[in-house]
């Protein structure tokens, strides 16, 4: 096991959630929390971003001040107050971390109870940065993977 992995495990079960800013990452949220309060985990909500490669014509039309990984943090936390609102779990912890969203979540699954992820991705700019994230950690986490699908809300636990 590794370190980050024992060390997660003795901080308590945990459960990572992958958040994009999409409703689906909300939903993906929604039933973390859920699945928490039955559990007794905490959530780990974390957002992976990276800048995106672009060669030839209008590749570089990025503003050189544009700060992405503050653009990103901004997201997780707007995300996450529009689940919770005042009602933040008080042992949430939120991840922004630079990389590919798949490679990092996977990385974060280790020691992790459960890892739930939106069955999309935001469209646009951020969906070009997720490509198909939650194929991919369902078949590659190291803990079990909840793949969110539609807007029902999960019934208490």
């Amino acid at each position: 096991m590794s370190t980050a992995a024992q060390a997660a495990d003795q901080a308590g079960p945990r459960i990572v959630v992958g958040v994009d800013g999409s409703e689906s990452s909300r939903q993906a949220l929604r039933w973390a929390q859920r699945l928490a309060a039955g559990s007794g985990a905490r959530i780990e909500a974390v957002i992976a971003w990276q800048y995106p490669v672009a060669t030839g014509w209008g590749a570089g039309s990025m503003p050189l001040d544009y700060d992405l990984e503050k653009e990103m943090e901004k997201v997780l936390t707007d995300t996450v107050d529009a689940v919770f609102g005042a009602d933040r779990p008080t042992d949430l912890k939120l991840t922004v971390t630079e990389g590919h969203p798949a490679s990092l979540l996977l990385q974060h699954s280790a020691g992790a109870l459960m890892l739930v992820v939106g069955s999309r991705g935001h469209g646009g700019f951020l969906g070009l940065l997720l490509g198909s994230v939650s194929a991919h950690v369902a078949e590659h986490a190291h803990c079990p993977v909840l793949v969110v699908h539609g807007d029902q809300l999960p019934d208490a636990i």
